[in-house]
This record gives C-alpha cells, structure tokens and sequence, in this order.
C-alpha cells in the first residue's frame, strides 16, 4: 500500500480564522482547523498554527475556475467580502485571471471561463507549483497519480479520480529560502519511506507527533504519518 496526499497544509497565525475564510469560499465541511472536500476528488485542507511571519511569495497557489464572466466577478466578490484582496505578482493587465490573497497573504487565482486545461477539475481546478519537471516525476511516482502534462519543462499529474491537478511551472524558479508555508501531508505506511527516498526524497527527521518530515527533490518539505498521526 504506497502513501496517499491526505492534505495540503498551510502555516498560519490564525488558523481558525483562516479556516472560515476558505470554508465560506469553497463551501466545504469544516472538522476543527481541517477543511474537507464535498466529494471524493478533493484533497483535505489543514492550517497549522505558526509564529513565522510570511515575507514572500509562496511557491504554490490555488487556481479557482469559473463559469462565465459573471460567475467570475461573483467568485472575485465572494472572496473580497470574506477577508480576500487583489494583489500584484507580475502579471500582466491582458492576463484574465484575477489574482487575489486570502486573509493571510496566501495568493490564489479565479481562473476566466473557457480555459481547456482546467476543464473538468472542478471549482478547485488545480494547486499550481513553483517547481522543475524532475519534482513532477518525483510526485507522479510517489503518489501513483498519472502525469497528465509534461511538456516544455512543465509538468503536471491528476489523481486517477479525478478531481484538481497538481501542476509544476517549469524554470525559471523562484529562490527558496526558509521552510515553505504550503506543504503537503502524506497518509500511509511509514515502511514507504524507503521507496520515497529511491526516488529523490530526503529524510529530514521525526516529527513532534511522530510523523517522518522529508524534502522532495526540489527541496519542498513534506510529511508522512501513519492515518492519525502528525500533519
């Protein structure tokens, strides 16, 4: 039984605040500080208290889809009036995408309608990485999820349900410095490690909660857990 993705984990001050943020967004149950998905494509999310403050971009994103213009400048107003702000990343004033932060500084996107490569990923089309096509082999193989975009140095894979893609944007790459805000947490047999590790994974040590804390290939920290145990 290899590992699964059990959640995408975000560092946050307020983690209960920030719960309610994306709860109000995305319509999903809401278990203490974990969020979790209406159906059975979608991906846990959980905000784990941290001090830290956030200094710079994160090196992964939502990309929220959208049905229509209107629908879009719903979503856009929806995510204003729970706490969200437009922000400035580069992009450019054609680009049709609207780039937003939630109450935290975390950046997301709502996606214009008719964009193909979204198409059938649901309201959470995909959680877009800052990362080399050898982390999207990496994450393929670990996860057992199908790459379903490899092209040009960027990659992308899609669990075998359905649901988000997981996307890596290729160079050039953003400098990393310091632990990163979004990570994920594996659920499955710590036994596993080993294969990960073949793989290109680094073991960084035990966790608090007993959980193995890694590094993929690209340096991302990750964790694996035995199903209720760690983040």
């Amino acid at each position: 039984m290899a590992v699964t993705l059990h959640a995408i984990c975000f560092a946050a001050h307020d983690p209960q605040r920030l719960a309610r943020f994306w709860v109000g967004l995305l319509g999903w149950e809401i278990d203490g500080e974990t969020l979790v998905p209406n159906d059975e494509t979608g991906v846990r999310l959980r905000f784990i208290p941290s001090a830290e403050p956030k200094s710079r971009k994160n090196h992964a994103h939502f990309d929220l889809t959208s049905e229509s213009i209107e629908d879009q400048r719903n979503i856009v107003a929806k995510a204003l009036e729970l706490g969200a702000r437009h922000i400035d990343i580069g992009q450019s004033p054609e680009e049709e995408h609207v780039v937003l932060a939630d109450p935290e500084g975390n950046e997301f996107c709502v996606i214009e309608p008719g964009n193909t490569f979204l198409a059938e990923c649901g309201f959470v089309g995909a959680l877009a990485c800052d990362g080399s096509q050898e982390v999207g082999y990496f994450w393929s193989e670990a996860l057992g999820w199908p790459l379903v975009w490899d092209r040009d140095q960027e990659t992308a894979i899609r669990s075998p349900h359905g649901g988000p893609k997981i996307t890596w944007g290729g160079p050039p790459f953003d400098a990393k410095i310091g632990p990163n805000r979004v990570r994920f947490a594996l659920s499955g047999p710590l036994s596993d490690v080993d294969r990960l590790v073949s793989l290109g994974a680094t073991r960084l040590g035990i966790g608090e909660s007993g959980q193995m804390e890694m590094a993929d290939p690209d340096g991302n920290e990750f964790s694996v857990a035995s199903k209720g145990t760690g983040t």
